[in-house]
């Protein structure tokens, strides 16, 4: 079974799709904490909990309309109106208003989705391998050994205070530090992905999936869980036909009416059934 691995990049949540590639089952999380559960043989697996969905599609994005790349744009969360940009609340006239909004680059534009289409975790199955991409743990300013994983300077004689440097950084003679060159500095907050990890499970009613392993981000950070292989298949509701609609019209139209004089009965019928 091939493991999961992560990949790094600095990139804005925007899809860097030449990156990752293109999807065609998404959905946007929050990362709640880790857990564990026992398959059927009784052997032990850690996995993480994850709130995803529900999500609504607030855009169609395709190069035909000027746009980069075709995608699809999604958003989930609940936020107040006030708290949102008069742009925002045009963007998203006619629809709930979201707290995230990510786009999601798709191979084509015959992915079937349209805006105002809403799906939850159903569109994924257990058993099903995913890629999970967040934002990793800020961890400040460190330095080179927890950085890059330089090994230090040996702790002998002649190398006080030398333990955890880096060490030489090059050549003196341009008197500048060369692009690239790894040194302490700012560490964390970087876009990873770790692909191949497993669905163990799917709670439809709390909306929660258990993926197998550990996901990029701190508690309540935001997720993008994806796969390339399947299609969101959004449940349409059984709306009746014109016709159909003319007919009952009609009918209504037809029914005789019962004057309210005639239901009730007269004096001497009353006496009568006394």
């Amino acid at each position: 079974m091939p493991r999961a691995y992560s990949l790094r990049s600095t990139s804005s949540f925007l899809y860097s799709i030449d990156q990752v590639g293109f999807f065609m089952k998404f959905i946007l999380g929050t990362k709640i904490g880790m857990t564990q559960v026992f398959r059927e043989d009784g052997t032990v697996v850690p996995v993480t909990r994850v709130h995803a969905g529900p999500c609504v599609v607030t855009q169609i994005k395709t190069k035909k309309a000027g746009d980069r790349v075709n995608a699809v744009q999604i958003g989930s969360g609940e936020q107040k109106a006030f708290r949102l940009t008069r742009a925002q609340q045009g963007h998203l006239k006619g629809l709930a208003t979201v707290r995230y909004m990510r786009d999601i680059a798709t191979n084509d534009v015959d992915h079937g989705l349209t805006r105002g289409d809403t799906f939850t975790v159903s569109v994924f199955e257990k058993g099903e391998k995913v890629q999970v991409t967040g934002t990793s743990k800020g961890k400040g300013f460190q330095g080179v050994v927890k950085r890059h994983g330089f090994k230090g300077s040996p702790a002998s004689h002649g190398h006080k205070d030398q333990l955890r440097m880096p060490g030489s950084i090059g050549a003196t003679g341009p008197a500048r530090v060369f692009k690239g060159t790894r040194m302490g500095g700012h560490m964390g907050v970087d876009q990873v992905t770790v692909v191949n990890l497993e669905i163990l499970g799917i709670d439809k009613e709390k909306s929660e999936l258990l993926i197998k392993g550990a996901v990029p981000g701190a508690r309540n950070g935001l997720l993008v869980i994806s796969t390339q292989e399947g299609k969101i298949e959004i449940a349409i509701e059984e709306k009746e036909t014109p016709e159909v609609e003319a007919e009952k019209k009609e009918e209504a139209v037809q029914a005789p009416k019962v004057d309210a004089a005639e239901e009730k009965p007269s004096d001497d019928e009353k006496k009568d059934n006394e």
